[in-house]
């Protein structure tokens, strides 16, 4: 257990893959867990609390977060991915992706992050990619993808001094129902070098530190869990 004796996280995307990953990981951990999602989970626990939600619509998501209540951790798991290159590229996919990506991870942090520099202690984890430096075909779920970032950063500037942690945690291709979606057609992930998909229990893990007081030094930062395909071989 982290933070506190009965610490509590709000999780988005938290009905399946990383998110899911991630609230079940701390709940082993006997963190409360606040989720939320637009579709309702197929799991439950006893320390879970789910929140049906649009993460899109601001005030729906401003009343999702005063009903889960203050907590110590946001992760921003939900996300979602449209492909496309240059001359298909859509007004509505780059709207779909900013919203939910950018746009949503401000609206949480806004809401949030301000009671946790008032406490003292708070942990930002943003779920990212690694391919924010830029992928062909990717451009626009690129370009949401460092923008979190880039909001990391600034915010983890704001609030280092007042013991909250801002970080961004970077997977390549992950083994999650995102890779079935018919919106990708065509676009088949690449093995990494490790010779399979990265899996959520992964990428929780890292979470889990990054939210845990032994990581209160690390903040600010993109971390990669690549499995070797963002090295020179």
């Amino acid at each position: 257990m982290s933070l506190s004796q009965h610490p509590r996280a709000l999780v988005t995307g938290s009905s399946s893959g990383i998110g899911q990953a991630i609230a079940q990981a701390l709940l082993d951990q006997g963190w409360q867990v606040a989720g939320l999602d637009l579709v309702p989970p197929e799991w439950a626990h006893a320390a879970f609390s789910p929140h049906q939600v649009d993460l899109r619509d601001p005030a729906a998501t401003a009343r999702a977060v005063q009903a889960a209540g203050p907590v110590q951790a946001l992760v921003h798991a939900a996300g979602v991915l449209r492909v496309g290159r240059l001359g298909s590229l859509t007004q509505e996919d780059s709207m779909l992706m900013w919203q939910l990506h950018v746009d949503a991870a401000t609206r949480l942090a806004n809401l949030v992050i301000p009671a946790m520099t008032q406490a003292g202690l708070g942990r930002v984890v943003l779920i990212g990619s690694r391919v924010s430096g830029g992928m062909p075909g990717r451009s626009q779920y690129a370009a949401t993808k460092a923008a979190l970032v880039a909001l990391a950063r600034s915010w983890a500037a704001e609030t280092a001094a007042q013991g909250v942690t801002v970080n961004v945690i970077a997977p390549a291709a992950t083994q999650t129902a995102m890779l079935t979606d018919p919106a990708r057609a065509g676009a088949t992930p690449k093995l990494p070098p490790l010779g399979r998909l990265i899996r959520p229990a992964e990428i929780a893990a890292l979470a889990c530190f990054l939210l845990s007081t032994d990581a209160a030094a690390i903040t600010g930062q993109e971390i990669q869990i690549c499995g070797g395909a963002s090295l020179a071989m």
